[in-house]
C-alpha cells in the first residue's frame, strides 16, 4: 500500500457547510473512484514507482475513461468487468463480452492456476478473445474469461491490454494477483487497524490511514528481513 484517497459522494461535496464542518478543504471536489485511481497512478508514475501491470475489480474495469487513459499511457492492465460490458468487435460494431466468450470453441479453454490460495492452487479454465480495434504498435487488447471447473456456468470476465505477444498464462497470473491485494488489505485491518477510522474530520481520516499504512509497511519489511536471516516470522498482533 503506497497511496490512499477518501471517496466522498456528491451528497458531501455538494454541501460546502457540511464539508467545512468536517475540515474538508473547499478545493476538494467530487471524483469518481476511477478518477481517484488515475490520480494515484499519476502520483506513482511521477514518483518513479516501478510496476509492470495495473489490475482492479469491475468498478474500474468497466470504466472506458480509465481504460483509455491507461492505454494512452501504455500501462498494461487486466481488470475485471461486467458480463454485459461491450468491446469493439469489428468496424463500428461492439459486442458484449459474454457473447464473445460464448463463441470460444471448447478446445480453446486452458486449465491454469492463477495463484495459490488457502487450499492450494486456484485452478480455473481460462480463455481469451482479441479485441478488434487498433492499438499502438506492439500492443493488443483481449477479453479474458475465467470459468469455474465445478460449475461451468460461473464465468468471470476481464478486459486486458498489453504487449501483443503476451501469453495467456501471464494474463492469468495478473488476474489472480488481485487476491494478494485483498489479502494485504485484510492483513492490515487485522494487524494495524487500517479500517478503525471512527473519526469526524477529513484530516483525521488521512492521518489514521497514513499511520496504519506506515505501520503495515514496517511489519512487512521486518518480516522480510527476518526471513532473509532465517529467523522465525515475528508474532502477529492479537
Amino acid at each position: 500500500m503506497i497511496d490512499r484517497e477518501l471517496y466522498l459522494p456528491k451528497s458531501w461535496t455538494g454541501d460546502r457547510d457540511r464539508c467545512r464542518a468536517a475540515a474538508i478543504p473547499d478545493e476538494v471536489e467530487f471524483a469518481t473512484k476511477p478518477q481517484q485511481a488515475r490520480a494515484m497512478l499519476e502520483r506513482a508514475i511521477t514518483a518513479g514507482v516501478p510496476f509492470s501491470w495495473f489490475t482492479a475489480d469491475e468498478a474500474y474495469g468497466q470504466n472506458p475513461g480509465l481504460r483509455g487513459w491507461l492505454e494512452e499511457q501504455d500501462i498494461a492492465y487486466v481488470m475485471a468487468t461486467r458480463c454485459d460490458d461491450e468491446v469493439p468487435s469489428g468496424l463500428h460494431t461492439t459486442t458484449r463480452v459474454d457473447e464473445l466468450i460464448a463463441r470460444v470453441r471448447a478446445g480453446a479453454w486452458q486449465r491454469l492456476s492463477c495463484g495459490d490460495g488457502a487450499h492450494g492452487p486456484r485452478r480455473y479454465d481460462w480463455a481469451r478473445v482479441p479485441i478488434r480495434r487498433t492499438f499502438a504498435h506492439g500492443r493488443r487488447g483481449w477479453v479474458l474469461a475465467r470459468r469455474s471447473i465445478s460449475d461451468p456456468s460461473d464465468i468471470a470476465y476481464y478486459v486486458c491490454f498489453g504487449p501483443r505477444g503476451i501469453r495467456l498464462r501471464e494474463l492469468v497470473r495478473v488476474a489472480g494477483s488481485r487476491w494478494s491485494v485483498e489479502e494485504s488489505f485484510q492483513t492490515a485491518k487485522n494487524e494495524v487497524g487500517l479500517d478503525q477510522y471512527q473519526v469526524r474530520r477529513y484530516d483525521a481520516w488521512y492521518g489514521h490511514i497514513t499511520l496504519a499504512m506506515a505501520a503495515a509497511a514496517f511489519l512487512v519489511v521486518t518480516r522480510a528481513r527476518e526471513a532473509a536471516k532465517g529467523a522465525p516470522p515475528a508474532a502477529r498482533a492479537p
